[in-house]
């Protein structure tokens, strides 16, 4: 099997590490070839906070991956999010020095350069910046300016903002662990490429990731990323607040979340009582489902109206930016009993539940398809795509060399240069820095 067909996601997150090895089948579906996860220590709120054991735990997910496809891994796609993760919209625009020649990529990419400049608050970069339309000569909503004629090229951006020292945190742990970082994309990005449909993207939908330490949002509309949000806190505040409610260790409490848990309390009859063994010897405690399902639903509603509130901040509540689709849910937090019913009855918007199986090859493994995989794979297809491009790109440059005759190659405008001037910038700090 040649190596370069395959790819790898490493989705470092709150509570688990997942490596994810994948590469398309001849159907252009993505079949997965291997998998390895493992607890995730030294992450908190999706930003490492102990780099000797995030490193311990990559090496122990990529091994794990490693055994079971047989391959060893080399370059890996890494996600982050986490609560330093912000976003901001912002105009720009540029003059052209010719008017007598119509608008092509370069002027899109100086255009996109020059938001890069923008000045951000201490210790902040940017991630990722996203055209949303674009202006020629004051006519306005024009999606792809490319060919047209025109002075002056204006755009609004969706900018993604995020602190330097955690993503260069993330890039030194999977350098350390002996991988080559190859890319760095947003999570919520990831998740959306895994588990949304073209048309929901055309028609507009919010995806929201429940994640262990953080609750990722991103909304499309017109088939464009719209607004992305990062909220601190995710499944193991829930677990974090039966504990407290209840006086158990955190074991119990997850064993309880994932059991037992519901986030409808009207779901549970007085009467049913799961009894938990005491600690060292001390009486078993009893818990009533009903009380159970209370603390889960107080804090389920708190998360599901904060993700809420930044819907309606994109301006959902406008005629033409209304989400047709609604909402799904991914993410390990979205395999929490009811809760679709719960995020109906707030948000009043249609819900349903996203698995990860929108690009997978028909026979992958149910456990893959499971909603907690989510980013994993969509990193490994975004990976997959930035191997494509570079192929692209090379093979022009070679048919350059013989002077044929070029015919471009129509790639999706999309901000993976960016992302890879990114990835560039923190090895070369990283290389610095050692």
């Amino acid at each position: 099997m040649e190596a370069q067909n395959i790819s790898v996601g490493l989705d470092i997150g709150t509570t688990k590490i997942v490596a994810m090895i994948g590469r398309k089948n001849e159907y252009d579906k993505l079949e997965i070839l291997g998998i390895g996860k493992s607890k995730s220590l030294g992450v908190h709120r999706g930003v490492v906070n102990n780099i000797t054991q995030t490193i311990q735990s990559i090496q122990q997910a990529v091994l794990e991956s490693e055994a079971d496809s047989g391959l060893k891994i080399g370059d890996v796609t890494v996600g982050i999010a986490g609560q330093h993760i912000r976003s901001l919209q912002h105009s720009d625009y540029i003059t052209r020095e010719n008017s007598e020649l119509v608008i092509n990529e370069e002027d899109i990419d100086r255009l996109i350069n020059q938001v890069h400049k923008l000045v951000m608050l201490p210790g902040e970069e940017i991630i990722h910046v996203l055209p949303q339309d674009y202006k020629v000569d004051g006519q306005a909503e024009i999606k792809e300016p490319i060919g047209m004629y025109g002075e002056r090229l204006e755009a609004n951006f969706h900018v993604v903002v995020g602190q330097v020292s955690s993503i260069r945190n993330i890039g030194r742990c999977v350098q350390t662990a002996g991988l080559d970082l190859d890319g760095i994309t947003l999570e919520p990005l990831a998740s959306a490429n895994a588990v949304l449909s073209q048309e929901e993207k055309e028609a507009g939908v919010a995806l929201i990731d429940i994640g262990g330490g953080t609750t990722d949002l991103a909304v499309f509309k017109d088939g464009i990323i719209r607004h992305t949000a990062v909220i601190p806190f995710g499944g193991n505040v829930i677990t974090e607040d039966i504990k407290e409610g209840c006086s158990i260790i955190e074991k119990q409490a997850e064993l309880l979340k994932i059991k037992f848990g519901s986030a409808w309390p009207g779901e549970n009859k007085e009467n049913e009582i799961v009894s938990i063994p005491g600690l060292r010897g001390r009486d078993p405690k009893e818990i009533t489902l009903k009380n159970l399902s209370k603390i889960i639903h107080a804090r389920v509603v708190e998360i599901i109206e904060q993700v809420y509130v930044e819907i309606k901040n994109y301006g959902h509540e406008e005629q033409k930016k209304k989400l047709i689709a609604g909402i799904v849910l991914t993410g390990g937090g979205s395999q929490l009993k009811h809760l679709k019913q719960l995020v109906e009855y707030i948000t009043g918007m249609d819900t349903r539940v996203g698995y990860p199986n929108e690009h997978l090859a028909g026979d992958s493994d149910s456990d893959i398809t499971s909603p907690m995989y989510a980013t994993a794979v969509g990193l490994v297809m975004d990976s997959l795509l930035r191997q494509e491009k570079r192929s692209v790109e090379t093979s022009e440059e070679e048919d350059t060399e013989e002077e044929t005759i070029q015919i471009p190659v129509e790639s999706p405008r999309d901000n993976r240069s960016f992302l890879d001037k990114l990835t560039e910038r923190v090895k070369d700090f990283l290389d610095k820095a050692e």
